[in-house]
This record gives C-alpha cells, sequence and structure tokens, in this order.
C-alpha cells in the first residue's frame, strides 16, 4: 500500500477506488519466550516501532482510513512477571495504550483507531484468541465484537459509502 511516507505492507486492507483506503488492519506477534530471559519481551519494543510507522505512513496519505491494530501474544506472557518486572502483556498495554482511540481524521498519525493485545493459545484441537482493547487488561472483548466496531467505525468515516 503506498503511504505518506513510502510504501507499507499491511496485512488486511480494504479500498475502493472511489474512497481510497477504508480500513487497514495490522498484526504483529511475539510467540516465543526470549532464551536467556525467559519472557515475552524482546522484540517488545520493536513491534511497537513497526505499528506506529505503519499507523504514521498510511494516516499521512488516507486520514480517513480506519486503522486496526493487533499485537498477539502467547498466553504465557501474561505469567511471565518477576518480582522486579511486569508481564510483558501487561507491558504491552502500558507501551500501547496511548496509540489507540483516535476518534477524529485530523487526529494524531501515529494512532490506531482501534489497537488490540490479544492473547492466543494454539494446541492440536483449536487456537483461541482473547483481544483485549490496548490499556485495558482487564476487560477482554470478542473478536466479532472488535470487527463490529471497526466496520462501525469505517461507516461513520464514509458514510456515502
Amino acid at each position: 500500500m503506498s503511504g505518506g511516507i513510502g510504501a507499507k505492507k499491511v496485512d488486511v486492507t480494504w479500498a475502493t477506488e472511489e474512497s481510497g483506503l477504508l480500513l487497514a488492519v495490522s498484526v504483529k506477534t511475539i510467540n516465543f519466550r526470549d532464551r536467556r530471559s525467559g519472557n515475552f519481551q524482546k522484540n517488545l519494543t520493536n513491534r511497537r516501532g513497526d505499528m506506529l510507522f505503519e499507523a504514521v505512513t498510511l494516516h499521512r496519505k488516507f486520514p480517513y482510513a480506519v486503522l486496526a491494530g493487533f499485537f498477539v501474544l502467547d498466553e504465557e506472557a501474561a505469567g511471565d512477571h518477576t518480582e522486579r518486572r511486569k508481564s510483558t502483556f501487561e507491558n504491552a498495554h502500558l507501551r500501547l495504550r496511548l496509540f489507540t482511540g483516535r476518534s477524529d481524521p485530523a487526529g494524531r498519525d501515529e494512532q490506531y483507531e482501534r489497537l488490540y493485545v490479544v492473547l492466543m493459545s494454539a494446541d492440536s484441537q483449536c487456537v483461541r484468541f482473547q483481544p483485549f482493547l490496548a490499556g485495558k487488561p482487564n476487560t477482554p472483548v470478542s473478536l466479532s465484537e472488535a470487527f463490529d466496531e471497526l466496520l462501525a467505525l469505517v461507516a461513520e468515516r464514509d458514510p456515502d459509502f
């Protein structure tokens, strides 16, 4: 996708010729523990930087686009805390909460309209996802609620569509 400060690959996009980019969904993951520390935090800062660059790039060219981010962590990231450090899940919420909730197309380019921290568990039988709005680690939402809200935001931003 061509953005305001260069091209950027985004995981899922919805665009039309008439409206341009309507919705972009970015997915970033941390699935494995760091061998040295035993926690999931090794690439947390890098993943946050990747997501913020995507938001700035896309919002500069498409200020009315609805951007959603899903930061997916292994469910064990909710329990990798120590006496000196919060869990990766808690730290992800602290680091990402400022970058969700963009409500105005003239708002901060680095913000997503919605940014979620997702705990994932998988076994041979199934995969389970539990999203949380960034900054609200005690309030789970369903994937269907998250996508319903994103579609409502798209309709609000482009009511003629």
